[in-house]
């Protein structure tokens, strides 16, 4: 088994459709990290996914998972990943029983009894046809399988999404435990950015195909802020600092990159901290400059 420093490597990876594209986006995510990525519905995530595990094939660029190139090394690869989508890959007519003999016989770590805790830890029947889950139910018995063949890379495309608050909880807490031995990695793609609030490492932002912003999450909290002013103090503010500004009523909200020295140079005005929430949006409307509420 070979050593890697980074569980993903995606590098200047291009692919062009008629009517939208991934646009030379890179980014990393290094062994042990949970990676959040982040973007709209239609922002490009699961075109990079599925770009990730050779389903969809790139014009351009360079993906490497767990140190292996993602088409040479396709079938080794994917003996060590998990996959999570949001739509259940399984027939209705299977139950979780038939699942586990068919995965037995894929994947050569699986592990029948680390499976069955997780069935019975998700309260999952296990004679039940599958066309009878909840989508709740169904996401759960995905997670399951992926976390029972030793995998050493999870990625997953809207896991969460559906899910009541109780079990996103229940789930994220599972993905936690995974993490333990720092060997192991997740991406993890979702718009519901106060799961990754609590949980990721790293968050990577896409729209309309390009990378906005990819780093630890703390360091990118941390560095943008939100300042609340009047009209007249907005030509105050050092434009290189500015992400967007968004309008009201009253004045502005400015987010900025530099919450340090906005702090300096701003001290009159409120500048609050920001959530990877208002990071997100206030980077979609970048192109923007001055946008409305």
């Amino acid at each position: 088994m070979n050593e890697y420093e980074n569980a993903i490597e995606v590098h200047g990876v291009s692919k062009n459709y008629k009517d939208f594209g991934l646009d030379n986006i890179s980014f990393d995510v290094p062994k042990g990290c949970i990676m959040g990525f982040i973007g709209q519905n239609g922002a490009g995530k699961t075109t990079t996914i599925r770009s990730m595990l050779n389903i969809t094939k790139i014009d351009s660029g360079e993906i490497r998972l767990l140190g292996l190139d993602h088409v040479q090394d396709e079938a080794e690869i994917k003996k060590r990943i998990a996959v999570v989508f949001d739509d259940l890959p399984f027939h209705d007519m299977f139950t979780a029983k038939d699942i586990a003999k068919i995965f037995e016989g894929m994947y050569p770590e699986w592990n029948n009894i680390v499976y069955c805790n997780y069935i019975n830890r998700f309260e999952l029947p296990y004679d039940k046809k599958i066309g009878k889950f909840s989508k709740g139910m169904k996401m759960k018995l995905q997670i399951a399988c992926a976390l029972s063949h030793n995998a050493e890379l999870l990625i997953m495309d809207e896991a969460t999404a559906g899910l009541d608050p109780v079990v996103r909880d229940e789930i994220l807490h599972i993905f936690m435990e995974y993490l333990q031995d720092g060997e192991r990695s997740i991406l993890m793609s979702s718009h519901i950015t106060s799961d990754l609030e609590k949980i990721a490492d790293m968050v990577t932002f896409i729209n309309k195909g390009r990378i906005l912003l990819t780093g630890y999450k703390d360091d990118i909290i941390e560095r943008h802020g939100i300042i609340k002013c009047g009209f007249d103090r907005m030509t105050k503010i050092d434009p290189d600092d500015i992400v967007s500004i968004r309008m009201n009523n009253f004045g502005a909200e400015i987010m900025v990159n530099n919450k340090e020295k906005a702090l300096r140079e701003c001290s009159d005005c409120v500048i609050d901290s920001a959530s990877i929430d208002d990071i997100m949006l206030f980077y979609v409307h970048r192109y923007d400059k001055e946008w409305l509420i």
